[in-house]
């Protein structure tokens, strides 16, 4: 089964991300520097975060799997610094 995801970190902000797999221990891979700046040592203590199946597909190909997780980015606006912790594709400038 393949996957795009939105993980929903304490502070509301959101990364979206797909897995090929579905894997359950797989959070993908956001800012940390964006991460870790919004978490003061103490918040890092107790961090909970959800994960919430957005899309899920038996057939997609690799190829439509990404183009899915972009679009939702987009969606989204995880992409956004102050809504989300996509760095890729970068928020067009307004």
């Amino acid at each position: 089964m393949k996957v795009v995801y939105k993980i929903i970190y304490p502070n509301g902000k959101i990364y979206v991300g797909m897995d090929l797999t579905n894997t359950l221990r797989y959070f993908g891979s956001p800012s940390s520097k964006r991460l870790e700046a919004d978490f003061t040592p103490e918040q890092r203590r107790k961090f909970t975060i959800t994960k919430e199946i957005l899309w899920e597909s038996d057939c997609a190909t690799d190829a439509e799997v990404r183009a899915k997780e972009i679009q939702t980015i987009l969606d989204l606006r995880s992409n956004d610094p102050l809504i989300g912790y996509n760095i890729w594709p970068a928020p067009k400038q307004k």
